[in-house]
């Protein structure tokens, strides 16, 4: 996979499965830690496929968010900007790249609930018809990693 155009896959309507941790700095295993619920996201390319967007509206929990995806050729990376429409900003990126067998890892630092926090995002199992998300907390600096939301997409049919 070339790592500058490693969004060119995702464009198009997905329905998306959300599995996402009550409590995500909880590390408790068990079936009553999680909620799923349904997304649905529509994603453009943009610069040549240097650039991608997309917007994800979650009908069942009243809130959308957009991600802005940039990629920086002097850098041979990408940052992720994330933005949701419950608080009308925009928040601290990640940035990372896609490896040869398209799999991508972004890494950035942020804050959940007032407490400082890694962040990473791994977007994985990419298809013609598939990928997967997922994003991870880190308390202790990236030593240990809880992962607190996981999303499987399934591109519509058009």
């Amino acid at each position: 996979m070339d790592n500058s155009t490693g969004f060119g896959f995702f464009t198009g309507t997905y329905d998306v499965v959300n599995r996402r941790r009550k409590d995500f700095l909880d590390p408790t295993e068990g079936e009553d830690r999680w909620e799923e619920f349904p997304g649905l996201t529509r994603a453009s390319a943009h610069f040549d496929g240097r650039a991608n967007f997309d917007e994800i509206e979650f009908p069942t929990k009243g809130f959308a968010g957009l991600t802005l995806r940039l990629y920086d050729p002097a850098a041979d990376a990408w940052s992720l900007y994330w933005a949701s429409k419950r608080t009308g900003t925009l928040f601290p990126p990640v940035t990372g790249r896609f490896e040869p067998d398209g799999t991508g890892v972004f890494h950035g630092d942020d804050e959940h609930l007032g407490r400082g926090v890694k962040v990473r995002f791994v977007w994985s199992e990419v298809t013609e018809t598939t990928a997967h998300w997922e994003q991870a907390f880190s308390v202790d600096e990236g030593r240990t990693w809880i992962t607190n939301w996981h999303m499987h997409m399934t591109r519509r049919a058009t």
